[in-house]
């Protein structure tokens, strides 16, 4: 991992928090380790949040509401999936037998958590100013270009249609399929008690976003 830190311009103090955030449950359990990523991916999640609101704040002017949605776009799995890919993360991620994948091409859920797992572990390592320093070296250019789109909030601009046409909007999640560390949701999203779309994805709300995006596109027609 020395060029991954050399890339990050970190020093770390205590390496087994990187192992542990590059541990997948499939591989902690094959190799009967204490610890997978799942715990520093949530702090990581957290310092993520923070940096990119605060940074929001200081240097755009949006409303809360437009930069609630700007941090969703740059915070969101395939914002992050972008984030790990770019500084090669793959390479370092452990996971047993069932999810190993040819030329490290493994599940977007998977690599999108490691970039929050890797930031819990820096954080937890060397504090959150140089947390904060990683996040920004990293995700402040794609923040400042303006042909990135990383998330569409398709559940608003379903919203606005539905106000519009004053149709009652529901969602409903109708499966869920998988182990408890990496579950599949299937939402079905109805207009007046017709189904206009079903999503699927690795969150209640990426299922959802994914239902309604099928619902805009058969309104449009």
């Amino acid at each position: 991992m020395e060029d991954l830190f050399k890339k990050l311009k970190i020093k770390p103090k205590d390496i087994s928090l990187y192992e542990t955030a590059f541990s997948h449950s499939s591989y902690a359990n094959e190799h009967k380790v204490k610890s997978d990523y799942e715990r520093l991916e949530f702090l990581g999640d957290a310092v993520l949040d923070l940096v990119v609101a605060d940074y929001l704040y200081k240097h755009h002017k949006e409303s809360e509401g437009e930069m609630t949605k700007v941090r969703a776009s740059f915070v969101c799995e395939n914002a992050n999936f972008e984030y790990a890919s770019s500084l090669g993360l793959q390479k370092y991620i452990k996971v047993g037998h069932g999810e190993q994948a040819p030329n490290l091409n493994y599940k977007k859920t998977i690599v999108a958590d490691i970039f929050e797992s890797l930031l819990g572990a820096i954080y937890l390592d060397l504090g959150y100013a140089t947390a904060r320093r990683v996040v920004l070296d990293t995700i402040v250019p794609y923040i400042e270009d303006p042909t990135v789109v990383f998330f569409n909030d398709y559940k608003s601009a379903l919203q606005e249609v539905v106000q519009t046409d004053q149709k009652s909007l529901n969602y409903e999640i109708v499966k869920e399929e998988g182990p408890a560390h990496e579950k599949t949701f299937t939402c079905e999203v109805t207009l007046d008690d017709i189904i206009y779309g079903v999503g699927v994805g690795s969150s209640k709300k990426e299922a959802e976003q994914e239902a309604a995006k099928e619902a805009l596109t058969k309104l449009a027609r």
